[in-house]
């Protein structure tokens, strides 16, 4: 148990020298701290891998002792590690301990890398605290310190004017979420009189269909607005494409392969719960379908090549969503696993381009990169490839078997699936010409360029092979394969279900003709992009020239950002203001402080005109005031 514990604890010790005392130590002494950090991290959860494996339930529970003890709330400061939880932690601790080593080249030339080292620890540590917490409350920790250090990193160069505003956005939309969270916990426990995962699905398989139908509906949808935020999904997506203003290695770990699957892991954890809300999950089904199809429309003419892959994280998420909202929990799952290999490889690979252009990230000043940068090229294809979903994938794998489940559940929800697909290969074959094909379009970076170290290379290389690999765990058995994630996941997914979910209908042909459907249409599209852009930019100059209100809509990403500063934030801004004028300024100081000063001065000033320093005068107004005062005795009298 003591093992487990180290877990997160290591990570945290880590940012707890490197945070402290980082800037007293050697530059290589603080990465190795780091490194080697999350490296035990990743051997530990490997060693309870294995146990969960050998575990004929495939699930451990440890339990510290008591935390929350109030009348009939009882929380336990206790871990799960099952099938769900150490995968999670094999992908957070593995690639993330991939990503502190290419950091370590990315950030060579940097000052103060211990800060930057102490927050990537304290990150693990959250998030593998929330994938390991046995409880709500406990998972809420987790949940809101990921968000707290994707403040921080996100604002990592705090002496720009962008990254400061970027992590402040990202931690007001993650808090607009997590209100929903809060409420989705304080009706579960109204429901349930438990906020232990484990003994709150237990008594979820003695429930009937219609029982507090309303209630777990409601709580369920709020537990939903809480995933939109943290994983970027309409209408909380907007702080995700202006996370990138953080260092390129930060986009890789938090925006592509952990933080941002939070949302996903929250809704398999409580699968069964979210089975008895099929309101929620038809919401979920269309918001992440809309959310794909939406923001891979938003990638298409971007010129920034991080904002370009933020808009397809946002999009993969979306597709996530989508197969938890036709119950495919452990295919929306299984594409978590393999886009963090690939969206994790795509973005350290534009890191390796940004280094070896000098930081410039402009998709039209590159150009001809290949020669210059083979090994970049070559682990970058396989990561696109992915991505679009080519057969034999890892990507076509995760991808078509949720437009497959998709298709079963709704052929429209599957066609906009598709249309999300088809823009999604468009953007990516487009991303990958004007990086790499063609004539360099600025000689003067061009002339620069060169390859990177292997501190960023090496993890290039370790990333493309995992997202090749991932496949052979997740031939879908739609397709006539084995999928060894989804039986892995069932004991997890279904805890505490007495019955078995009803299961999907194994159509084999009509899985490979959707498969076929989306592939060719997905090539088709590539192809376009690939012979358009092989020119050069000649086309797209053309068509923002000829069909300037559409390109300027697709580029400034539906003027969406605008119209929330401007109906939304703008206003807030106004009221703050109003507020502030009538409230601080003309109430509290004004009539409560300035006012009374001001009487005190004018009396004063008064009264000071009656100290003369003569005899007479002060005998005048004695008599003066005896007199009135008799006067006023009379009066009462009379």
């Amino acid at each position: 148990m003591t093992s487990a514990i180290l877990i997160p604890l290591i990570p945290l010790l880590g940012f707890l020298i490197n945070g402290l005392i980082g800037h007293r130590l050697s530059r290589g002494l603080s990465h190795v701290i780091a490194c080697s950090s999350v490296a035990s991290s990743f051997g530990l959860s490997l060693i309870w891998f294995s146990r969960v494996l050998a575990s004929p339930e495939h699930r451990i529970d440890l339990v510290v002792g008591q935390w929350m003890a109030v009348g009939n709330l009882q929380i336990p400061f206790g871990f799960v590690i099952d099938a769900l939880s150490s995968v999670m932690l094999l992908v957070i601790t593995g690639i993330g301990l991939l990503i502190h080593i290419y950091s370590v080249g990315y950030m060579h030339h940097e000052k103060g890398t211990a800060r930057y080292f102490a927050y990537l620890n304290l990150f693990v540590f959250f998030m593998t605290l929330l994938v390991m917490s046995s409880s709500l409350p406990l998972l809420f920790v987790g949940w809101e310190g990921v968000g707290l250090c994707s403040y921080l990193l996100i604002g990592y160069y705090f002496e720009t004017e962008e990254a400061p505003r970027a992590g402040l956005k990202a931690f007001l939309y993650n808090r607009v979420g997590d209100v929903g969270v809060l409420i989705g916990m304080m009706t579960l426990f109204l429901i349930f009189g438990t906020l232990t995962i484990g003994d709150l699905l237990q008594q979820v398989s003695l429930l009937g269909p219609e029982t507090h139908f309303g209630l777990i509906t409601f709580a369920t949808l709020m537990l939903f607005i809480g995933c939109t935020g943290k994983s970027a999904q309409i209408p909380l997506y907007l702080w995700l494409p202006d996370a990138m203003a953080g260092p390129t290695p930060v986009s890789a770990l938090i925006h592509a392969a952990t933080m941002v699957t939070s949302g996903i892991y929250l809704i398999c954890r409580l699968a069964p719960l979210f089975l008895l809300a099929p309101i929620t999950l038809h919401v979920i089904a269309w918001i992440g379908v809309a959310t794909a199809l939406f923001a891979a429309t938003m990638a298409l003419f971007q010129r920034d090549i991080k904002k370009v892959l933020a808009y397809s994280t946002v999009s993969q998420l979306g597709f996530m969503f989508l197969g938890l909202g036709v119950t495919g929990f452990s295919a929306g799952f299984f594409h978590v696993f393999t886009h963090a290999w690939f969206k994790a490889l795509l973005f350290l690979g534009a890191g390796s381009v940004i280094v070896a252009l000098h930081h410039e990230q402009d998709l039209f000043k590159m150009g001809g990169l290949r020669e210059k940068l083979p090994i970049t090229f070559y682990t970058m294809l396989i990561g696109a490839l992915c991505l679009m979903g080519f057969p034999g994938t890892s990507g076509f794998a995760s991808k078509d078997e949720i437009l497959y489940l998709t298709y079963l559940h709704s052929p429209t929800l599957w066609g906009f699936g598709v249309l999300a697909a088809i823009c999604t290969a468009f953007y990516t074959a487009r991303l990958m010409v004007l990086v790499f094909a063609g004539k360099p379009r600025d000689l003067k970076i061009f002339d620069h360029a060169h390859e990177s170290p292997k501190w960023i290379t090496a993890p290039l290389i370790i990333l493309s092979l995992g997202a090749l690999l991932a496949v052979t765990l997740g031939w879908p058995e739609s397709f006539g394969g084995h999928n060894t994630v989804a039986s892995w996941l069932h004991s997890a997914i279904n805890y505490g279900q007495s019955a078995e979910p009803e299961a999907h209908t194994l159509q084999p042909t009509l899985a490979w003709t959707l498969a076929l459907i989306s592939t060719v249409l997905s090539l088709v599209s590539a192809g376009i992009a690939w012979k358009l852009y092989g020119k050069g930019l000649g086309w797209e100059e053309s068509f923002e020239k000829k069909c300037s209100r559409t390109y300027q809509i697709l580029r400034e990403k539906y003027f969406v950002d605008q119209g929330v500063m401007a109906l939304i934030i703008n206003p807030f801004f106004f009221l703050g203001k109003v507020f502030w004028k009538l409230g601080d300024v003309i109430i509290i100081d004004g009539i409560g402080v300035n006012l009374p000063g001001a009487l005190t001065r004018v009396m004063g000033d008064l009264g000071s005109h009656l100290q003369t320093g003569r005899l007479r005068n002060y005998t005048l107004l004695s008599v003066l005031g005896l007199l009135g005062l008799l006067t006023l005795l009379l009066v009462g009298r009379i």
